[in-house]
C-alpha cells in the first residue's frame, strides 16, 4: 500500500468557512506516514479553491477529487476506493483534530482504535468520556454501543483497511440519518480487537447547517438502519447482537428521537402520527433492560398524551 500507514478521508460540500482549519489540523500532525484524500462533493462555494490552495504546496501525499453532488456517503465511498493506506480515518470537512490524533490512533496491531471526541458549539463544549479498559473485543464494544452505555461517533475510529475492503463495506447513500453508525457497527463486527485512548483528539463542530440539525422526521430513519444492521448480524449468526438491536438499541433510538422532537416543539399529533405510520409503538414495546427506562416506556405507551404533558412540566428530570 505504498508504505502509507493511514489514509485520511475528508468529504466536503460547501464548507468554505471551515475547511481551511480542518486541513490545517490534519497537515499539522506529529505523525507523517499518511495521505490526505479530499472529495469535493459538488461544492458551489469557494471550498474547492481553498482546498487546492491549501494542499498545493504540501509535502504530504494527497488527492483532490471533484464529483457531482451525490451526498456524503458517496463521497466517503469514493475516498475508500482511492485509499492506499493500511488504515482508514474519516474527518468531516467542518471538524478539526489535535496534532496527536493520528499518533494516538495508530498502533499497527489492532483492527480498530479509538480516541475521544467532544462536540463544540459557539457557547459550549461537551465533556469527553473516560474508558477504564484500554483494549476490548469488538463484540464487547458493540454491546456497549447497542445498550447506549457509551457515547460514540464513527469518526472516533481508525479502521483497518483490509477489513473494510475485503468485506466490501460501504456507506449507504440513500439515508440522511444513521448511515455512519451503520458503517461503523458493521465494520466493527468483522474485527476482533479495539484499542482505546482516553486522549481527546477529535473536535466535532455543531452548527445550524449540520445534517443532524436539518433532517427533521428523517431522524426516525435510524430504525431502518438499525434493522439492516440486525439482519446483517443475523445472517452471520451473531444472534446475540442482532437481538440486542431489537430489545435495546431500536427502542432507545425511538424514545430518544421522540423526546428530541418534543424538546424542539414539534407538534405532538404530528410526532404521534409519524410513529404510528412507522409502527414505532410496537417496536418501542420490545425493550428489555433497566427498570427506569422500562417504566418510562410503559408510561408513554399507556397514555402518550399524558406522558407528553408531564414531560413538558418536568422535562429536565424525566
Amino acid at each position: 500500500m505504498d508504505d502509507i500507514k493511514v489514509s485520511v478521508i475528508i468529504p466536503v460540500f460547501n464548507q468554505e468557512n471551515y475547511i481551511s482549519a480542518t486541513l490545517d489540523s490534519i497537515l499539522n500532525q506529529n505523525f507523517r506516514d499518511f495521505e490526505i484524500i479530499v472529495i469535493d462533493d459538488g461544492s458551489t462555494d469557494n471550498s474547492l479553491k481553498i482546498i487546492n490552495d491549501k494542499l498545493s504546496n504540501s509535502q504530504i501525499k494527497h488527492k483532490i477529487i471533484h464529483q457531482e453532488n451525490s451526498g456524503v456517503g458517496s463521497a466517503r465511498n469514493k475516498g475508500i476506493d482511492e485509499a492506499c493506506g493500511e488504515y482508514l480515518l474519516f474527518v468531516d470537512g467542518d471538524d478539526y483534530i489535535s496534532s496527536n490524533h493520528l499518533s494516538e490512533l495508530y498502533n499497527g496491531v489492532s483492527d480498530f482504535s479509538l480516541t475521544q471526541l467532544v462536540k463544540k458549539t459557539v457557547d459550549s463544549t461537551t465533556s469527553p468520556y473516560f474508558y477504564h479498559e484500554l483494549e476490548m473485543s469488538t463484540e464487547d464494544f458493540i454491546k456497549l454501543e447497542l445498550e447506549m452505555k457509551i457515547p460514540f461517533n464513527f469518526v472516533q475510529l481508525l479502521y483497518k483497511s483490509d477489513i473494510i475492503k475485503n468485506n466490501n463495506l460501504k456507506f449507504s447513500c440513500d439515508v440522511i440519518y444513521g448511515e455512519d453508525l451503520e458503517f461503523a457497527l458493521n465494520a466493527l463486527s468483522y474485527g476482533n480487537t479495539i484499542r482505546i485512548s482516553n486522549e481527546t483528539t477529535y473536535f466535532y463542530i455543531q452548527h445550524n447547517a449540520s445534517a443532524i440539525n436539518t433532517s427533521g422526521f428523517k431522524r426516525f430513519e435510524i430504525v431502518n438502519v438499525l434493522e439492516n444492521i440486525a439482519q446483517n448480524y443475523k445472517d452471520r449468526n451473531l444472534n446475540n447482537l442482532s437481538d440486542l438491536i431489537y430489545t435495546s438499541r431500536i427502542p432507545r433510538a425511538i424514545f430518544g428521537n421522540m423526546n428530541y422532537f418534543f424538546y424542539n416543539d414539534y407538534n405532538f399529533d404530528e410526532v404521534i402520527n409519524q410513529m404510528e405510520k412507522l409502527d414505532l409503538f410496537n417496536k418501542l414495546s420490545m425493550f428489555k433492560g433497566d427498570k427506569k427506562f422500562t417504566i418510562k416506556i410503559k408510561l408513554f405507551l399507556f397514555n402518550p398524551k399524558l406522558y407528553y404533558e408531564v414531560w413538558k412540566k418536568f422535562k429536565n428530570s424525566i
